[in-house]
């Protein structure tokens, strides 16, 4: 009978540790500024009010190693029941670029769109403006974008 406490204790070890590395691959495969994701822009304001609002320090939500601000309380609730939902795509990275050549590339996170539920973050500085070209060719890009963000999240 003593290897019931035994069997247990190796059993939530493990759990333990398969959630502590899944963690940190959230948190490596994150695109975070200051150890915050979306630069500290609400990722519920994208959806609830269409548009980028940075967030505050105050409504800060952990999830799973991935820290996110929200800009009120009722969004950090929002984000806090569900936060896989409002998750920007590709770890927050740029998707066009995760599309066309699998890089990781910063964002501009004024520069959005929501696709089937889905929050996409671009690139856009001196001219380049992402979002443009992702439109241009979305079924193809998002596809390929799909398939290159896996080989990050071995």
């Amino acid at each position: 009978m003593k290897l019931l406490p035994i069997t247990f204790l190796i059993l939530a070890l493990s759990f333990f540790q398969t959630a502590q590395a899944q963690s940190n691959k959230r948190t490596l495969n994150a695109n975070l500024t200051n150890s915050v994701a979306i630069d500290g822009y609400d990722p519920v304001a994208y959806f609830t009010q269409g548009k980028a609002i940075k967030g505050v320090s105050r409504y800060s939500v952990n999830a799973n190693g991935v820290i996110y601000y929200c800009s009120s309380a009722a969004n950090k609730s929002v984000f806090e029941k569900d936060f896989a939902e409002y998750e920007p795509q590709y770890g927050g990275w740029c998707a066009y670029a995760m599309g066309s050549t699998g890089e990781k590339v910063e964002v501009d996170p004024e520069t959005f769109k929501i696709l089937n539920g889905k929050l996409y973050l671009f690139y856009n500085a001196y001219f380049n403006n992402t979002l443009n070209s992702w439109n241009k060719d979305e079924y193809n890009l998002k596809l390929k974008a799909d398939e290159n963000w896996k080989k990050y999240n071995r």
